[in-house]
């Protein structure tokens, strides 16, 4: 019983715990990424303009659309040069985007008073020392250019534009080192796009429900673009979780089954211990199948007592970890001091499904051997 709950308990954390890092990784990414995010099914960017933008905001469930155009690019700080994957977006992004939960340093303005700013990610900034304070600076943004032929003069090569600093955000690793946001018009002209634009990022109003409004647009727009919420901009990484969750679930599933060999091996005694005693039940007038119902009743108590200890003990853990982060991560750069727990009832039901049918089924054997003595052979 005590290997059960231990085990049962176990498998509860471990599943609560991946749960929580889903649920990290979600809150995380939502201050960054739109709700909905309209891109071409093939190529890099799609032709816009005023009717098709004016055709998308009518629809039901629309509040509010912001144009992306989004590339690599190589940006220079002070004679420090990095790629970049710059971002462009339009004005209504800094009031529609959630980026302001994340914001480290500075602000999340993008022009003011006649002035480009950019806003980068926490580790692109270390890696070019960025200075919001110093006005000596400037982000040197380069882009190559569209042309044919080949030139050794960069100036012929690339286009080039400047950009303040204006803002720092941190979310986590992937975004930090990477990103860093321009005005649209800015990133429009550097990269020749003119009414093309690589995403549509789509903010629903309140009360409405995104895979309607994802169900409306694909109707609207058709084949040749896709429409994805933010589970599905990440699908392949919420996959993977979900993969290790299961195998996860498997392996505790595993541990417990080779726990529950205690509980076999506790019946078999007890059905050699008390052959005497089941041989003065058959002299009784009870049959095999009451001596069998015995033995598993017994296993069934063994794997319920196991199962529902397991489970308590399971969820006060996750509880005190949810209140107090007892176990940290361990990292001084971890996004989050302590391991992030989220506990979800149905893998408690899962787990507890789960244990009691594997101590039933270690309880078959011996049940049956059991009912098997020989009644002359024990009286």
């Amino acid at each position: 019983m005590v290997g059960a709950a231990v085990g049962t308990a176990a498998l509860v954390i471990v599943l609560s715990v991946f749960n929580g890092l889903e649920g990290l990784l979600r809150s995380l990414y939502s201050s960054f990424d739109p709700e909905i995010k309209i891109s071409a099914e093939s190529g890099k960017s799609f032709v816009v303009d005023d009717q098709f933008l004016l055709e998308l905001k009518n629809l039901d469930g629309v509040l509010s659309i912001t144009e992306v155009i989004e590339d690599n690019a190589l940006v220079k700080y002070a004679d420090a040069p990095t790629i970049v994957r710059l971002k462009g977006v339009s004005d209504n992004f800094e009031s529609q985007s959630d980026i302001k939960q994340v914001i480290k340093e500075g602000s999340t303005r993008l022009t003011e008073n006649g002035i480009q700013y950019a806003v980068l990610g926490n580790a692109l900034q270390q890696i070019l020392s960025v200075s919001l304070d110093n006005d000596f600076y400037s982000l040197e943004v380069w882009y190559p250019k569209k042309q044919k032929g080949l030139t050794i003069n960069p100036e012929k090569a690339f286009n080039k534009g400047f950009l303040r600093p204006g803002g720092v955000f941190a979310i986590e690793q992937e975004y930090d080192e990477k990103y860093m946001i321009a005005p649209l018009k800015f990133v429009e002209k550097l990269m020749n796009y003119e009414n093309k634009r690589t995403s549509l990022e789509v903010r629903t109003k309140q009360g409405y429900s995104i895979p309607n409004v994802i169900k409306i647009l694909k109707g609207k727009l058709g084949e040749g673009f896709k429409v994805e919420d933010r589970d599905q901009q990440h699908e392949s990484l919420y996959k993977a979780i979900r993969i290790e969750k299961l195998f996860g679930f498997i392996t505790f599933s595993f541990i417990l089954a080779i726990a529950s060999l205690n509980i076999f091996f506790s019946l078999t005694m007890l059905g050699i211990e008390k052959k005497k005693d089941i041989s003065v039940l058959y002299a009784m007038g009870a049959d095999k199948g009451l001596v069998r119902r015995i033995f598993l009743i017994e296993g069934a108590m063994i794997s319920f007592t196991g199962a529902f200890i397991g489970l308590l003990l399971g969820l006060i853990i996750c509880l005190l970890q949810q209140q107090f982060g007892f176990v940290s991560m361990g990292m001084q750069t971890s996004i989050v001091q302590a391991y992030p727990v989220k506990i979800d009832f149905m893998d408690f039901l899962f787990t507890g499904l789960s244990i009691v049918i594997i101590t039933l089924l270690v309880s078959l054997s011996p049940a049956r051997t059991a009912s098997g003595l020989n009644l002359k052979d024990h009286l």
